[in-house]
């Protein structure tokens, strides 16, 4: 099948040649002038030679490339591309009978800019973050069901809030597979939660911080943990598990309380050590006592969701981080993390060691972390690596 063409300027082939996915709009000699948001497109060089295929989109990034290979974007496309995901979990060893969610699908990191897609136990949370993804998601669902077989029996499609300006798409959140009797119940490392991908936030929750809160537990043991804009109170869930003396749950959403409540009863029943509390995360901690929690989470939502963000949201994230320096007990813990994928590791960690300066505590780090292998990172895009996190030992 022959798309429709776009040349590029001279010498703007360059990055293409090191198979980075993405083509900015000032790279763009001529296009045709029939084509739609969303739809296929072959790129060439400026000189004639096929480069690569991908979704138009007119914004700053006008195409995102999904094969450097001519090929037909079509179901056996489809179909490859998400068989190489899940062969890539498979192999991981990320499946299994303590743990049934993952992502299967993680945008660029598997080939495919604008997709997401969040499995929970028999259900699959389809996201697209792209027009052309969105345009496409019909025949996704299909290849979907191809790849998972009989595990899957519901496929639930949210992206009504993903590409937010175009208001002439029709984007409704809906099943596109089973829908009428759903187990939102699904299994992380032998813990239970609820995924609440209907009405919750993301895909329903916050795969990407499995590992971190593992690790978390392994620091629980006989500590008063507080976990910051808890959500549904995954890194909670871990403490308990792990034998902390007590966990504080705290976020501004009721709604995501009552969640983390429901999280805590399911594994642990009625567990005396778990309380939460639905406040601002900044008036919580400035409000607190020292030296009540010897462990800290600290997860906020992304203060940077573009780059003219980024000088505020490093502010946010000094004062943020200042605060629970100044309060922690001697020989504490702190998980801190940026989700912005705007804001680079190395600015991050520069504002935690500004915030640690300021209050004049001994701190070392003991580890830096990020994504887990289920989000991998292209190596040939590393904006991919959005998930920052240090833990560290505050003397």
């Amino acid at each position: 099948m022959s798309y429709k063409r776009i040349i590029l300027k001279r010498g703007k082939e360059d990055s293409l040649l090191r198979f980075h996915p993405w083509i900015f709009s000032g790279a763009i000699h001529q296009k045709d002038t029939s084509l739609t948001d969303g739809e296929v497109a072959d790129v060439y060089t400026h000189d004639g030679k096929f480069i690569a295929v991908g979704h138009y989109q007119p914004s700053s990034i006008e195409v995102r490339v999904l094969s450097f290979e001519e090929r037909n974007i079509d179901e056996s496309f489809w179909y490859e591309r998400l068989s190489s995901a899940l062969k890539m979990r498979q192999s991981l060893g990320l499946i299994n009978a303590e743990n049934n969610s993952y992502r299967l699908v993680h945008g660029e990191g598997d080939n495919l800019p604008g997709l997401i897609i969040d499995i929970y136990a028999d259900t699959a949370v389809i996201q697209s973050h792209s027009v052309g993804m969105h345009l496409a998601h019909k025949q996704i669902s299909a290849s979907l069901q191809a790849v998972m077989g009989d595990v899957l029996k519901n496929i639930y499609y949210k992206s009504e809030n993903t590409l937010q300006g175009r208001d002439e798409m029709v984007m409704e959140n809906s099943y596109l597979l089973g829908g009428k009797s759903v187990n939102n119940v699904a299994l992380e490392n032998g813990l239970k939660y609820y995924a609440d991908w209907e009405k919750g936030q993301k895909t329903g929750f916050f795969i990407d911080q499995r590992d971190n809160r593992a690790l978390l537990g392994k620091y629980a043991k006989g500590r008063s943990i507080l976990n910051m804009f808890c959500y549904s109170g995954g890194f909670s869930l871990y403490g308990l598990r792990g034998d902390a003396k007590l966990v504080h749950s705290v976020d501004s959403s009721a709604k995501a309380i009552v969640l983390t409540d429901e999280n805590v009863k399911i594994n642990f029943g009625e567990d005396d050590r778990h309380k939460s509390f639905a406040e601002d995360a900044f008036k919580y901690l400035r409000d607190m006592d020292k030296d009540v929690y010897d462990l800290i989470v600290l997860d906020p939502p992304a203060f940077a969701k573009h780059r003219g963000a980024i000088k505020n949201a490093l502010q946010g994230y000094k004062r943020l981080n200042a605060v629970a320096f100044e309060k922690i007990k001697t020989g504490g813990v702190l998980f801190t993390f940026s989700c912005s994928q705007a804001i680079s590791k190395e600015a991050f960690r520069l504002a935690v060691f500004s915030a640690a300066a300021q209050t004049g505590r001994k701190v070392r780090i003991l580890h830096q972390l990020t994504q887990p292998d289920d989000h991998p990172v292209n190596i040939y895009h590393p904006e991919g690596e959005y998930l920052k996190g240090l833990v560290l030992y505050v003397e």
